[in-house]
């Protein structure tokens, strides 16, 4: 692993847990329904080779603070969508759209990242 200290430990870190709740919530859903289980560990799924990678290759502040906008925004719509199935009610109001949007949002700034070169 890169030594560029506690954030990218932290990332790779976020990168086990969000897989690993992935796969689990993936056999939940396969074994005992619900629509919005499967489209959470779907989306824990897809985004957790992100947060493994930004964390192995120790990337610049630009990538790494728009991995933690994706994390947040995975925590938010994944755990609204979670809560539907599991509590039967939401997060809070908005929660999914909010989480949806920081999910863009972060998806957005790992492009910006491409546009900013490296310190010498």
């Amino acid at each position: 692993m890169n030594t560029a200290g506690p954030t990218s430990r932290l990332l790779v870190l976020a990168g086990g847990l969000v897989g690993a709740a992935g796969v689990a919530l993936s056999a939940a859903a396969a074994h005992r329904g619900g629509a919005f289980t499967g489209t959470a560990a779907s989306f824990l799924l897809m985004h957790a080779p992100v947060f493994l990678a930004v964390g192995l290759i120790g990337a610049n502040r630009v990538l790494r603070i728009a991995s933690f906008v994706l994390l947040a925004g995975l925590a938010l719509f994944a755990g609204d969508l979670l809560a539907r199935d599991f509590l039967g009610s939401r997060l809070f109001p908005m929660s999914a759209p909010i989480g949806g949007t920081l999910l863009i949002a972060g998806w957005l700034g790992i492009a910006l990242s491409a546009l900013v070169r490296p310190r010498p």
